[in-house]
């Protein structure tokens, strides 16, 4: 591993074990200690790569305080406790860091320099870097690897469009402006690059998450240009090779899903399929499985419930070899939904049974990282789309309103996709009032939230409520949609 030319704010002192963390851990190896972390950072929509490795390091007080998004999981896995309850420094004692002269970045060879993603260049699954002071993903005040809570990206999110975050989130990678996006990528493509692709997807998902799709499917679709022109233009080791394509199918499947949930469903077809051809080209079943599972959400949406049966079945077989009983989980909901769509109820409970009862078996080192959002929260939410579309919507809604009330309130467009089925699913099953007063829930959000999916569930709600124009909460619900602003297609 490269030696750091960081210098430390106190040098002279040696590290000072961690023995708070290590109480923590208890009589779990450091192996099965990093897995519990990863598995935490998942619940919470993190992605560390933690390993044996670095939960050394940290016992031996060699990492003094973590980065944002280890200190979110911890906090998460140890609630009510703070940084110095679990043995690390005030993260102002190790910020020094920050200083360096243009002489120590010129110290960092060209190959390591920018690539302060998840991976080092020597071992892409080594979270802990050279820095003896602390936690190196923690970013520079002035690294455009910083995308922790920065003042552009915090005005962005609570004063912006969609247009606007995306553009704010999204430029500092290096994959919306430049000579790859436009269309002339640099002679040589290396481990940033790959780690820039990277990130630009788990922003993109993040986004989407808590702001809904609208507004950044333009902005996204820049990056998935620049992602390509990457791959045309070649990389010297194929393992760089083999994560740029990855990265790129996987960037297409995260665009695709932008325009599918901003109805636009003929490009998202279109971007599925580029990503299930770059899986089919590079014999990646991980991504084939991704691809095949959105293309079966689509097809769903898209009122082609034959296909998106077909289409989650594919994902099935191709995602079997992974071993992940989650994912498989979710391609049974996927199968499960295609069923529904053709009034099949057999077919549609035999895979809903499925779904559950893989769910039931847990999470694993196996579930893909973008899976991170499919949790008990996500099933009774799908689960009540295929009740719905069956008709019984009854069952519909008492899975609806689970989801909503399971659902972590970061991921603010999924509360308001939950609540917005609810409304849907009472004023079908003639409870008009808790149906306008959950549509009113959903109107309370949607300055946080851009989705033409959502605006689009709340417009059917209010046709069915129109009837009951006269019931108690009705009427305002149905003042207040007609109020709504016109948005067109950002």
């Amino acid at each position: 591993m490269t030696s750091s030319t960081v210098t430390s704010s106190h040098p002279e002192r040696p590290p000072r074990p961690n023995l708070a963390f290590r109480r923590l851990r208890g009589r779990r190896s450091p192996a099965e200690f990093a897995a519990l972390v990863r598995r935490a950072a998942r619940e919470i929509g993190e992605r560390v790569s933690c390993d044996a490795r670095y939960v050394g390091r940290v016992e031996a007080g060699e990492i003094r305080c973590p980065n944002y998004a280890y200190e979110r999981v911890f906090l998460h896995m140890f609630p009510g406790r703070t940084l110095t309850d679990l043995g690390f420094a005030p993260r102002s004692a190790v910020r020094g860091r920050a200083a360096r002269t243009a002489g120590q970045a010129r110290a960092v060879p060209d190959e390591t320099r920018g690539a302060r993603g998840p991976y080092d260049t020597q071992n892409p699954h080594d979270p802990a870097g050279p820095d003896p002071s602390g936690d190196p993903h923690e970013p520079y005040a002035n690294d455009p690897w910083n995308h922790e809570e920065s003042d552009v990206l915090r005005r962005a999110f609570m004063t912006g469009t969609g247009a606007t975050v995306a553009a704010a989130t999204l430029a500092p990678l290096g994959l919306t402006t430049g000579a790859a996006a436009a269309g002339r990528p640099p002679r040589r493509v290396g481990v940033p690059e790959a780690a820039a692709l990277e990130e630009a997807v788990r922003r993109i998902r993040l986004l989407d998450d808590r702001h809904g799709a609208d507004g950044l499917y333009r902005r996204a679709a820049a990056p998935l240009r620049a992602a390509y022109a990457l791959l045309d233009a070649g990389a010297t080791r194929q393992t760089t090779t083999d994560r740029l394509h990855a990265g790129a199918g996987e960037l297409a499947i995260s665009v695709g899903w932008l325009a599918h949930d901003s109805g636009r469903f003929d490009d998202a077809r279109s971007h599925y399929a580029e990503a299930l051809a770059t899986a089919r080209m590079t014999g990646d079943p991980g991504l084939e499985t991704h691809a095949f599972c959105n293309s079966a959400f689509l097809a769903r949406d898209a009122g082609r419930p034959r296909e998106a049966v077909r289409a989650a079945q594919a994902a099935q077989r191709a995602g079997r070899a992974l071993g992940s009983d989650r994912l498989m989980s979710l391609l049974a909901l996927r199968e499960a939904g295609g069923w529904a769509g053709l009034a099949d109820r057999t077919g549609c409970e035999q895979a809903l049974t499925r779904a559950q009862a893989l769910f039931a078996r847990g999470r694993s080192d196996a579930d893909p990282e973008w899976m991170s959002f499919y949790g008990e929260a996500e099933l009774e939410g799908l689960e009540a789309q295929c009740w719905s579309a069956l008709g019984d919507w009854r069952r519909a809604s008492r899975h609806a309103r689970r989801a909503a009330r399971l659902q972590d309130p970061h991921f603010t467009r999924n509360i308001a996709l939950y609540t917005a089925e609810l409304a849907g699913d009472l004023a079908h099953e003639g409870r008009p009032d808790e149906a306008a007063e959950a549509g009113l829930r959903v109107l309370g959000l949607l300055d946080q939230v851009q989705s033409s999916r959502i605006r689009t569930m709340l417009a059917a709600t209010a046709r069915t409520l129109l009837p009951h124009r006269r019931a108690p909460g009705v009427t305002d619900f149905l003042d207040r949609h007609a109020s709504l602003p016109r948005t067109g297609r950002a």
